[in-house]
C-alpha cells in the first residue's frame, strides 16, 4: 500500500485515538481503587525507571526482545523467520511474509511483560502463587516500564520499521497499539472492569468524538 494512503487512513483514524484516550482515563478511573494491584506496579516501574536512569540501558535484552517480537508476528500472520540478529549495537529478521503490523509490533507489544504474566499464569495454575502476587505485579511494573522506556530511547534515532511505513501512520499504530494493550490489560490486572466492558468504552467514545466533530463540520 502506497505510503500516502497510510497517510489518509492515519488521518481517519485520528478520532478512534481520542476515543482510545478518553476509554482510559475512564478504565484508570474505575480501576483507580486497586491499591494492592497499583503500588506494587507503580513501585516496579519506578525501579526500573531509576536503573534506566543511573545504569548503562541493557540493549541487547531489548533488541533481542524487538527482534523476536517482529519473528512472532511473522508467525502469527503464517510466515516463517530466515534469519534472526540480536547484539548490543541493533538487530535485524529475515522474514518471508511481513505487513504493517509486524514492521511496529515491537513498539506497542510489550513482549517481556507479555512472557511474565504468562509465567505467573502457569506458575499459580501449578503451584498456586496467590501469595506472590505482590511480586507478580512489581514485575510487571518493571517490565511495562522497560518496554516504554527503551522504546521512547530507541525512538529519539531513525528506525526502518517505521519510515517504512510512513510517520504518522506508524506513529497513530503505535498509539493506538499501546492504548489498546492498556485496554485489554488493566481489566485484567485490576479486576474493576471487564475486557469487554472497557473496549465497549472505546467504541462509545470514539461515537461521542465522531458526533462532535460531525458538529462542528
Amino acid at each position: 500500500m502506497p505510503k500516502w494512503c497510510k497517510t489518509i487512513i492515519a488521518i481517519l483514524l485520528l478520532p478512534v485515538c481520542a476515543g482510545a484516550v478518553s476509554a482510559l482515563w475512564m478504565v484508570l478511573r474505575a480501576s483507580g481503587e486497586a491499591d494492592t494491584t497499583w503500588v506494587p506496579f507503580v513501585a516496579g516501574a519506578a525501579c526500573w525507571v531509576v536503573i534506566y536512569i543511573l545504569l548503562p540501558k541493557p540493549m541487547w535484552v531489548y533488541v533481542f526482545g524487538h527482534e523476536l517480537t517482529h519473528a512472532l508476528w511473522t508467525w502469527l500472520i503464517g510466515g516463517r523467520v530466515k534469519k534472526f540478529k540480536a547484539s548490543a549495537k541493533g538487530g535485524h529478521v529475515v522474514v518471508t511474509k511481513s505487513n504493517f503490523a509486524v514492521a511496529l509490533a515491537p513498539y506497542f507489544f510489550p513482549l517481556y511483560a507479555v512472557l511474565i504474566v504468562l509465567a505467573f499464569v502457569a506458575g499459580h495454575w501449578m503451584w498456586n502463587w496467590e501469595h506472590y502476587l505482590v511480586w507478580f505485579h512489581l514485575s510487571l511494573g518493571a517490565a511495562y516500564a522497560f518496554h516504554v522506556t527503551l522504546n521512547w530511547h530507541i525512538l529519539q534515532h531513525d528506525q526502518t520499521d517505521i519510515s517504512s511505513q510512513g510517520y504518522l501512520f506508524s506513529i497513530v499504530v503505535i498509539f493506538l497499539g499501546n492504548i489498546a494493550v492498556l485496554l485489554v490489560g488493566i481489566p485484567m490486572l485490576a479486576s474493576k472492569v471487564g475486557v469487554l466492558a472497557a473496549l465497549g468504552m472505546w467504541l462509545k467514545c470514539t461515537g461521542e468524538t465522531l458526533h462532535q466533530l460531525a458538529r462542528l463540520f
